[in-house]
């Protein structure tokens, strides 16, 4: 009864309803835009770290989109991020893979979950011409072997030297399996010695002391502990020692024979509710400002003509004389074997 004299007293105003049903409209309408924008980005563990380029794209990016986030979820290397958008499937909450590289390239493409990125590569700087309207080039880089200047005065000169050098030269490698250099090195050594390379890879093993899951307790905790005077890493490494550690201790052995290549890559899922929001990602990676972060941050080359931004103790790097190279198919239909060429030769 009071509540009827109430609400004959007071009515309540039809605008007061619609005000209240507009507001709770609005609201949820904010958080679905929200989640509209926020993009989930696989990539690799150290390109998250915060010495990586991740923190500074994602900075960069945030800012320049506005009103998006860019969640990152690191995996533990460019396989683990293939493997985990193929279990997922069509269900996978990633927007954009981001670390693939050149010998993932046709696997990625083949499992038909990748769309196009839409974006313009004609300003790119690679030493090879691209033509996929897939994969954006992230940046790319050269293997190779990494020597200590005080431990070892005359390193090998060509990968022939090394195989041929006295057992009692160590070095660390990593495993094809599960590393991208490891992978590195076997193309390198199947693009040099072909059909022979297992007669290579058994003399070659004789100078391994020991093959690691990944770069990073290769390099870190072994090499740079002194216990070995090579390993496998890249010709960009020392450019690193040289401009943040100030030292020349550490540098690469320039091969004749050339050195291998690598590019890494970024790329749309088809299925990502955020396409426009991935290709604007996409694009922004070629963008000068993301790019000039590459050198001292992910250790390699950047895609695109950064200029004077480049450090100048890249220019005093290993120059390759020639850039080897299998096709992504090539890789895709021969990895399986090659690999198992490599277990049986280290047995």
């Amino acid at each position: 009864m009071i509540a009827r004299i109430l609400e004959t007293k007071y009515p309540k105003p039809k605008n007061v309803i619609t005000g209240i049903m507009l507001a709770v409209f609005l609201i949820a309408s904010s958080t679905l835009v929200a989640a509209e924008r926020t993009l989930t980005v696989y990539t690799y563990d150290s390109f998250t770290s915060e010495w990586g380029p991740g923190p500074i794209l994602k900075k960069a990016f945030e800012a320049k989109c506005g009103d998006c986030e860019v969640n990152f979820v690191a995996l533990d290397n460019s396989a683990g991020i293939l493997n985990r958008v193929q279990l997922e499937g069509e269900k996978s909450k990633a927007d954009v893979v981001l670390g693939l590289d050149t010998n993932l390239m046709a696997l990625a493409e083949d499992t038909g979950l990748l769309a196009e990125s839409g974006v313009d590569t004609k300003d790119l700087a690679l030493p090879i011409d691209w033509e996929s309207n897939v994969f954006v080039p992230v940046d790319y880089g050269y293997f190779a072997f990494v020597y200590d200047t005080e431990t070892l005065k005359n390193p090998p000169t060509s990968l022939q030297a090394l195989i041929d050098a006295p057992d009692d030269l160590k070095i660390i490698i990593q495993d094809p399996r599960t590393s991208t250099p490891g992978l590195g090195l076997l193309l390198w050594m199947k693009s040099v010695y072909g059909d022979k390379a297992d007669e290579a890879w058994k003399k070659l093993n004789k100078k391994v002391l020991t093959v690691t899951k990944g770069w990073s307790e290769a390099y870190f905790s072994l090499f740079l502990n002194g216990e070995a005077p090579m390993v496998l890493s890249y010709t960009t490494s020392p450019g690193y020692h040289m401009a943040i550690d100030k030292t020349e201790k550490y540098q690469a052995a320039a091969f004749d024979e050339g050195h291998y290549l690598q590019v890494e890559v970024a790329a749309l899922l088809k299925q990502s509710e955020n396409k426009e929001l991935g290709q604007e990602f996409l694009q922004f990676i070629l963008d000068k400002e993301f790019q000039k972060a590459i050198p001292l941050t992910n250790v390699m080359y950047p895609s695109v003509d950064i200029g004077d931004e480049l450090p100048p103790e890249f220019n005093r790097l290993v120059n390759p004389s020639s850039t080897l190279l299998f096709t992504p198919e090539e890789v895709r239909d021969n990895r399986k074997s090659w690999v198992q060429e490599w277990l049986e030769t280290s047995n």
